[in-house]
């Protein structure tokens, strides 16, 4: 076998047992995973997609979170749509996408439905995740200015390796259902826009698609093991060529890319959270008032500028405002979800910085993306000299991280309101301990504190 999907297929087939860390690193995308998803699972969005789940893909195979039991491909879109309804799930800068919420759902739903051992079941998930890291930074930011979405578009080839690693299929097994993904690899970011929220659905359905593959190889079906790297293949549609397989292959197996997905401690677009993180700094360090600031000037790289829009007037579009974003941590010292509420989206003292936020791209610090996230904040204000503070690795980068007890902070933070402290609290000792699925998959079909 060779060629770069057939490497990845042998190597993803035979990923376990995990190396501790490697293993400590996906219980972590877990915790993580799991906050956003109980959380985001109440969101209309996701609750739409739980009723064309219920209609579509009945059964008892897994659970859709929030909504009983399902087929498992169903189960898979509900919970990764859930994931990304509230801008929470992880991320990996290389490759500008969310690994987890693309791919997690599709091995867990899998894993539930087929009874599987939880080691196995956690292999996979870090098959899955770093095949869809892997995927996303080789073309990255190739794909992002062909105008796709990075998250869906790697992400259904990351739910294939690991589901195909978990259904124990042979390289050849999984070679076919990286094929099979290939052909259902897709996503605008049309999204940005208008603030739709067809984003959500992205992570959903390229969970449910990569399980569908692996399923589909399965029984028998090929597919072409070339479809990365041919001629007609991912590389060369989505990217034009534009590709490095270095990235891809190198070190595949010794140097795990799934341990450097970064943690989000803020509910929007990741681009926007250096900005945050040093308005956040220089407010509390310097006792700004939000009625003193005259304007604010983010140098940034060259990405990240793209999110200067000013429209809050959705969801999406105040997640992917870094105006927004700047100007609502500014007023309240804090981001998050209640900064997000249609409320406080409308707030006048939020409303009067948001046109005060200046975003541009900085040369110097577009050289340093995707290696860093940069953004250098100046903040002009009456009674006082500029503010001005820059920030090289956002708070939840692998080189600023969230340890595992501040991980754990959110994870209650999120998850305590809906779940009631207790329950939240066993579903997050279940997911550190990672021996029993059964909490952390049909132990939450229901929402509250009473199951």
């Amino acid at each position: 076998m060779t060629g770069a999907t057939r490497e990845i297929a042998r190597w993803a087939v035979a990923a376990h047992p995990l190396p501790p860390d490697v293993a400590h690193a996906a219980r972590r995308l877990v915790v993580d995973y799991l906050a956003a998803v109980v959380a985001g699972a109440a969101e209309p969005v996701p609750a739409a997609v739980r009723r064309h789940v219920r209609a579509s893909h009945p059964g008892a195979q897994a659970t859709a979170v929030g909504g009983g039991p399902a087929a498992a491909p169903g189960a898979a879109m509900a919970n990764g749509t859930a994931a990304h309804a509230l801008e929470l799930d992880d991320g990996y800068t290389p490759g500008a996408s969310h690994p987890s919420s693309a791919t997690i759902p599709a091995v867990l739903a899998l894993a539930e439905w087929r009874r599987a051992d939880p080691d196995r079941t956690l292999a996979a998930i870090a098959v899955a995740v770093e095949v869809a890291c892997r995927v996303a930074a080789a073309a990255h930011p190739a794909t992002w200015r062909r105008g796709f979405h990075n998250t869906p578009l790697a992400g259904v080839f990351g739910a294939a390796a690991g589901c195909a690693a978990l259904l124990d299929l042979p390289a050849a097994g999984a070679a076919s259902a990286l094929g099979l993904a290939g052909s259902h690899a897709g996503g605008l970011s049309e999204f940005l826009l208008d603030g739709s929220p067809v984003k959500r659905l992205h992570a959903g359905m390229a969970a449910r698609d990569g399980l569908l593959s692996a399923l589909l190889a399965a029984e028998g079906i090929d597919g072409p093991p070339t479809v990365l790297e041919g001629p007609q293949g991912y590389f060369a549609a989505f990217a034009q060529g534009d590709w490095d397989p270095g990235v891809l292959l190198g070190g595949l197996g010794e140097e795990w890319a799934m341990r450097r997905t970064s943690v989000k401690p803020y509910p929007c677009c990741r681009h926007v959270h250096g900005a945050v993180d040093a308005v956040l700094r220089l407010r509390e360090e310097h006792g700004l008032r939000a009625e003193t600031v005259t304007g604010v000037d983010v140098a940034t790289y060259a990405v990240a500028a793209t999110y200067d829009g000013t429209d809050a007037g959705t969801l999406l579009g105040a997640q992917m405002s870094m105006p927004y974003a700047v100007a609502a941590a500014l007023c309240d010292g804090e981001l998050g979800l209640a900064q997000f509420s249609a409320e406080r989206r409308g707030g006048a003292d939020v409303a009067r910085l948001v046109p005060a936020v200046r975003v541009r791209a900085d040369a110097d610090l577009d050289r340093l993306y995707p290696a860093l996230r940069p953004a250098d904040v100046r903040i002009s204000r009456t009674g006082g000299p500029d503010l001005r503070l820059r920030v090289d690795e956002p708070y939840g980068e692998p080189g600023n991280p969230l340890d595992d007890d501040a991980l754990d902070a959110k994870f209650r933070a999120l998850c305590g309101p809906v779940l009631g402290a207790s329950r939240a609290e066993r579903v997050l000792r279940a997911a550190r301990a990672f021996t029993d699925l059964g909490p952390l998959t049909h132990g939450l079909a229901t929402l509250g504190g009473q199951a």
